[in-house]
This record gives C-alpha cells, sequence and structure tokens, in this order.
C-alpha cells in the first residue's frame, strides 16, 4: 500500500505521494487545515498498540511530555496493510544540538519518567526478554565490524570481542539477578526529542517493560545516534554526570544496580550496537557515524569512567 492510501485511511488527503522524514521506518508529516500531523507506525499487533497507548496516555495524564494519538473520527492506531499506524500531532521545536543544558534536562524528563512506573507491568508492555546470545553471534558479529572497519583503514580493538565474548557469558547472571524493571520507552534517544523548549518526547512505540539500567545503558551508549546536529561521539563522562544530575532528581538506583552496571552496558552493547555496527555497513559510509562508532568501542573499553554519583 503506498503512503497516499495510508493517509486516506485516517481522512487526510494528498495531491502527491507522500516522502517519509525517516530513513529507517515510514513516518510522514502532513499538514492539514486542523493542524499538522505526523504518522508513523507503532506496535504490532491491535492489541500491543493499545497496551502502549494506554501507557502513554498514563504518562500524558502525568504531566510528561509525550505524543499521543490524535482524537479522530477513524481509528487512531489503525491496523493497515498487516502493519499498525499511528496519527500523532507534530511538535514545534528545535532539535538537540549537545548543549550541557539539554543534556540535564533530557536526563530529568527520563527520571520522571521512571518515577512514574509501578513496581508491576500493569500495561502489560512487552517484556525484556532478550538473553539468548551465543559466540557464533559474537564472532560474527566481530567479523563484520572488522570488514566494515578495514574498509576505512580503522582499527578496532582486539579488546572488543573479549568484551562481547563477556557480555555473552554473562546474560545469564544478568537474567537471574531479578533488576528492577520500569514501563520505559526503551528508544530514549535526542532523536525522539524536540525542545520546546523543556524536552518533549516525540516517538514512544518502543516502550516496554525493561531493567532500569539497560534503559540508562542505551541512552549512555545510542543518545546521539541518527541525528546530525548531535555530536559524532557517546556522551563524554562529563556529559554523562549531567545527564545523572537530571534523572537522580527523581531516581535513586539500587546498590544491586549499581554493581550490576558494567554488565549491563556490556549486554545492551552486544545487543544494541553490535548488530548497528556490524550490519549496516551503509552507515560507515558517513564520517560522523564512523567516528561515532571508533568512539563507542573506546567507551566500552573505559565503561569505570561512566559510573554514577
Amino acid at each position: 500500500m503506498n503512503a497516499k492510501d495510508i493517509l486516506n485511511k485516517f481522512g487526510f488527503h494528498a495531491e502527491d505521494e507522500p516522502i517519509s522524514i525517516y530513513a529507517f521506518s515510514p513516518v510522514y508529516r502532513v499538514t492539514q487545515p486542523g493542524g499538522e500531523y505526523i504518522i508513523k507506525k507503532t506496535q504490532s499487533p491491535m492489541l500491543k498498540a493499545n497496551r502502549l497507548m494506554a501507557y502513554t496516555t498514563s504518562l500524558k495524564e502525568s504531566g510528561i511530555d509525550v505524543v499521543v494519538p490524535v482524537s479522530m473520527t477513524t481509528d487512531n492506531p489503525m491496523a493497515i496493510d498487516g502493519a499498525m499506524y499511528v496519527v500523532y500531532p507534530f511538535i514545534e521545536g528545535s532539535t538537540y544540538s549537545g548543549l550541557d543544558s539539554e543534556i540535564q534536562e533530557a536526563g530529568k524528563l527520563l527520571g520522571r519518567i521512571h518515577a512514574l512506573s509501578s513496581n508491576e507491568n500493569k500495561f502489560n508492555l512487552s517484556h525484556y526478554d532478550v538473553y539468548d546470545f551465543n559466540e557464533k553471534e559474537a564472532e560474527d558479529g566481530i567479523q563484520k565490524i572488522n570488514q566494515n572497519s578495514s574498509a576505512y583503514d580503522i582499527e578496532i580493538s582486539p579488546k572488543l570481542e573479549d568484551r562481547l565474548m563477556q557480555a555473552v557469558h554473562n546474560q545469564e547472571d544478568l537474567n537471574q539477578a531479578a533488576l528492577p524493571h520500569v514501563a520505559t520507552p526503551y528508544d530514549y534517544k535526542a532523536n525522539n526529542l524536540i525542545y520546546t523548549p523543556d524536552p518533549y518526547l516525540i516517538d514512544p512505540d518502543n516502550a516496554g517493560w525493561v531493567p532500569r539500567i539497560f534503559d540508562l545503558a542505551l541512552v549512555l551508549l545510542l543518545f546521539h545516534n541518527e541525528l546530525e546536529t548531535a555530536p559524532d561521539q557517546p556522551f563524554t563522562s562529563r556529559q554523562w554526570k549531567l545527564f545523572l544530575t537530571g534523572y537522580e532528581e527523581s531516581v535513586v538506583l539500587s546498590p544491586k544496580e549499581k554493581s550490576y552496571w558494567p554488565k549491563a552496558i556490556e549486554h545492551v552493547f552486544l545487543d544494541e550496537v553490535m548488530w548497528l555496527m556490524a550490519d549496516t555497513p551503509e552507515d560507515w559510509h558517513n564520517s560522523a557515524q564512523r567516528k561515532l562508532f571508533e568512539k563507542l568501542v573506546q567507551l566500552l573499553m573505559n565503561v569505570e569512567e561512566y559510573d554514577f554519583m
């Protein structure tokens, strides 16, 4: 189904075929007499989509700046051609640029989101359960990363393989650790925030029930990914402390979480960063993305610099 048909399903009219504003997934910005909107894919099937919307609506009602489905005469979200689509309002504002104030405010917003989570998965969000990597997958990932990096004369630390193997071996320990979980967007990155001037979460569609420190590890590693206006490296240790300054206004991590923090960073690197560096050779064409990948490996080799206060 083409984009015009998707818009028509929601009662929108488009003269020309809309072009996605996001390279990796269909996301359409629509201007209509009633305002501006974003149409994008969301969680599927309908049951998961409705659970997600119940969660984000709860956040909105609690004072969190987050998009929720626009009230329409059609169903929203809606099943279209085997996928689920949702219409959100378009949020006016500025994109993140790496300012200290932006980092601290982003930490504050995530802290408020985590603090609102109950101790139980009351919205029945998808439960994080990725603890089944094997050594062969890690070896293949390292091989692809080395192939991608060598094309640009970049030498990846040989210690990366040791760290990823260590992460493979630590999976069961993390799985059995009974770490505190939270309902969270679990894609909390700069490209999913618009500053109005306070940060406004514009893409909560990956929300799940996730170990709290895994969500923080994802922020540490990939907050600057896929955004031209962001720095071409992950947080520095100083910037990480700024983020935590905002975050810890609302959340106090447990001693267990702090003790498992290095393992959590390694695990999230294995789960989220390894495939990004291995399976997206086109990203290596971008010099900023190459630098980000290099710096991510350096971060992994120096996790002690990114501890909690």
